[in-house]
């Protein structure tokens, strides 16, 4: 038998536990975007921990234990300055004039990542091997120092392409041939021929990196490593956090449940109060002839025509 549960209650139940399982969704993936925004917040708090920080000079971030062999840098500028003079050399990166930022805040801030040996935890790519150390270059609004998960703005160089010049690179196996890659804010990788070995150029944000082919089989039993847990800065651990989600979901669905079996109540105590009703008015009235109605027995009135009057007997 169908429960009958009306389409308003199923809305209001899934109002309260469906944004859990998105929540859950969202977790599975995008651990490199995780990533950035806790950097970001990492890289502000170089700024928030200084008087009176001044634009235009690099301020080095530190990370959380968890992420320790990462660095973070950050860098504020105006995007007219920006612009018009460049930048002659921020860590690896070179940026020329004719860099346009969008969309268009009076004040920028550059965080700058290098991965480290955690390069390819977080950018994986199958069949290469790292030369170098994942460089991140991402563009965020400085009007708030305190803010966090902040967009990344997007930068376009107009003019002559950013240069990145990687240091320590290792050296290129015989028959290998040393490639670009830039991995764009979806983590999708897309390559290009280096410059003189260690040196590639880009025309917008990201994360960049020098790799090369590599066939070699991984050891016996090796198995990849999972990314670091990126914890938000002042959480706990994500343990008790996957708990509470599975415990909502099994309560939203015990709720549905509990409102089904409510609605069937509801409908049974309104019939069984209307047949008391009936019975009750059979009592106090003149017996009525009980009749079935489908599988339920009601009382039913006897069918009595009315005398016929014939009109002369009340002419004088």
């Amino acid at each position: 038998m169908g429960l009958g549960i009306s389409p308003s209650l199923l809305m209001l139940v899934a109002f309260f536990w469906l944004p859990w399982l998105s929540d859950v969704g969202a977790q599975s993936t995008g651990s490199a975007r995780a990533l950035d925004a806790l950097l970001q917040d990492y890289a502000y708090q170089a700024f928030k921990a200084l008087n009176k920080p001044k634009t235009g000079i690099p301020y080095d971030g530190v990370v959380p234990p968890n992420l320790t062999g990462i660095g973070i840098s950050a860098l504020r500028l105006r995007s007219g300055s920006l612009r018009s003079r460049g930048v002659t050399m921020y860590k690896e990166f070179e940026i020329p004039t004719g860099v346009v930022v969008t969309p268009y805040v009076e004040r920028l801030i550059f965080v700058y990542q290098n991965l480290g040996n955690l390069s390819s935890v977080y950018y994986p790519i199958p069949g290469y091997a790292y030369l170098a150390p994942v460089l991140g270059l991402l563009p965020y609004d400085a009007s708030n120092l305190s803010a966090t998960n902040l967009p990344e703005l997007h930068i376009n160089a107009s003019e002559k392409p950013i240069s990145i010049k990687f240091q320590g690179v290792s050296s290129v196996p015989a028959g290998s041939v040393a490639k670009c890659v830039w991995f764009d804010l979806d983590g999708l990788p897309n390559f290009s021929n280096a410059v003189s070995g260690n040196i590639c150029s880009t025309a917008q944000q990201g994360h960049f990196g020098i790799v090369v082919e590599s066939n070699a089989p991984p050891p016996a039993g090796a198995t990849p490593s999972p990314p670091p847990s990126v914890v938000p800065r002042g959480e706990k651990g994500g343990t008790s956090k996957v708990w509470i989600i599975v415990g909502s979901v099994v309560g939203g669905l015990a709720l549905l449940v509990l409102l089904a079996f409510l609605v069937l109540w509801l409908r049974k105590y309104k019939r069984r109060k209307k047949m008391q009703q009936m019975e009750k008015a059979a009592e106090v009235g003149e017996a009525l002839r009980m009749t079935s109605v489908g599988n339920t027995k009601a009382p039913a009135a006897m069918v009595t025509r009315t005398q016929p009057i014939i009109e002369n007997e009340y002419m004088p």
